[in-house]
């Protein structure tokens, strides 16, 4: 199954994505990687490493958040995409991408949702004083950061915890569970929900 991965930023999940697939520890093909920021540094991880697609287009030049979506959504469907694996990819899906790939987009998210949802949830759990947050891997749904869970995996918070060491740990975390629940999925070892 071909699989694209979007993201806006670093791509250090991409990048995990990359390497497993390297090892042979993912099956499909990462047929395209999409950013809506051009130099975002996860554009050139997916350069280096010879993915067939690699683009961006900017938010700006669309007149609306729907005709943005159909844009990138054509751009999947002409890849014949069948799974869309967000990498933080920090906009916003629209009822139109939504329904364009249902129970075939999965998201990564630094917490065990449904606890902290949304862009700050490292910094709500340190704020919230919790022992155990975690990182969760969930189907995406027109919810913020909702959506049936597919696995989670607890990190420990230790009483001199910054943003910046919780947040290296998370995504240790994130880096091993993201590709193992890829590859399962299309495997077709986790079964997306019925519609």
């Amino acid at each position: 199954m071909n699989f694209a991965v979007l993201a806006s930023g670093n791509g250090s999940n991409l990048q995990a994505i990359i390497d497993a697939k390297k090892k042979g520890r993912i099956c499909g093909d990462l047929r395209v990687v999409f950013s809506d920021k051009p130099d975002a540094p996860a554009l050139e991880r997916a350069r280096k490493a010879g993915v067939k697609v690699v683009v961006s287009l900017r938010p700006a030049d669309y007149p609306s958040r729907e005709a943005f979506d159909t844009a990138v959504v054509d751009i999947l469907v002409r890849e014949k995409i069948g799974l869309v694996v967000l990498a933080g990819f920090m906009r916003l899906l629209s009822p139109v991408f939504i329904k364009a790939f249902p129970f075939k987009i999965i998201n990564i998210h630094p917490a065990l949702l449904p606890e902290f949802k949304g862009a700050h949830a490292v910094r709500d759990a340190l704020a919230a004083g919790v022992k155990t947050t975690g990182v969760t891997v969930h189907f995406v749904d027109e919810e913020v950061d909702h959506g049936p869970i597919i696995a989670q995996v607890p990190v420990k918070v230790r009483p001199k915890d910054t943003q910046a060491t919780l947040l290296a740990r998370l995504h240790q975390a994130e880096h091993k569970l993201y590709p193992d629940v890829l590859d399962r999925l299309l495997r077709g070892k986790i079964r997306a929900p019925e519609r």
